[in-house]
C-alpha cells in the first residue's frame, strides 16, 4: 500500500521564504512513498489540497504529521499525527 504523509508546519516562530520546506521536509526521513509540506506561508495550498494531490498519484494511506521550525532553519516533528485516508 503506498503511504503518502503530509507535514503540517506549527508554531511561533516566524516563517518565511529563507526556509526551503521541501528540502526541511526531505531531512524528516519519513518514511513514505510521497511527503507533502503545508505552511501558512502560501494560502493557497492547505491540507486538503495536499490530500487531494497525494490521493490523485494514488496513495492509499495518507497521514498528517505536525511539525515546528527550529532555529529558523529546520523542521521537528512533534509527535502528534492524524490519519487522514485508510
Amino acid at each position: 500500500m503506498k503511504t503518502g504523509v503530509i507535514v503540517y508546519v506549527v508554531g511561533k516562530e516566524s516563517l518565511d521564504d529563507a526556509i526551503d520546506f521541501e528540502e526541511a521536509g526531505k531531512r524528516l526521513n519519513i518514511k513514505a512513498d510521497r511527503v507533502e509540506v503545508v505552511t501558512n506561508i502560501d494560502g493557497s495550498f492547505d491540507v486538503m489540497h495536499a490530500w487531494w494531490l497525494l490521493t490523485a498519484k494514488g496513495m492509499k494511506l495518507i497521514v498528517c504529521m505536525i511539525a515546528e521550525v527550529v532555529n529558523r532553519s529546520k523542521l521537528k516533528l512533534t509527535g502528534r499525527e492524524l490519519r487522514l485516508c485508510g
